[in-house]
């Protein structure tokens, strides 16, 4: 559990550092790659995999430090706005209903 923290605590640094550029960062989670390959636990493996599929897209939040958080919580309130109507039958009128409430 020591070596999943530690690994964790360093990947956090490379997100919290104000004064590192993308190809910095990219060097440096490469380097964190090499750290959790010499780690036993798959939990650890599976994120490092994660980061490693998605790895550009994570790094793009380096050239400016914004994240999609706003879009996925306005798909989250849609999508229960959404839940609570049982179905849309009138697509215009959902639309405009969105707009009221949400825009």
């Amino acid at each position: 559990i020591k070596d999943a923290y530690t690994l964790i605590c360093s990947l956090r640094c490379i997100f919290s550092s104000k004064d590192i550029n993308r190809t910095a960062a990219k060097d440096k989670l490469h380097d964190w790659y090499q750290k959790v390959s010499a780690c036993t636990l798959r939990e650890v493996k599976a994120a490092r995999d994660a980061i490693k599929y998605k790895e550009e897209e994570v790094l793009n939040y380096f050239i400016n430090r914004s994240t999609n958080a706003h879009a996925e919580s306005l798909n989250s309130k849609l999508k229960g706005f959404r839940a609570q109507l049982r179905g849309v039958q009138d697509l215009p009128f959902f639309m405009y209903r969105t707009t009221m409430i949400f825009g």
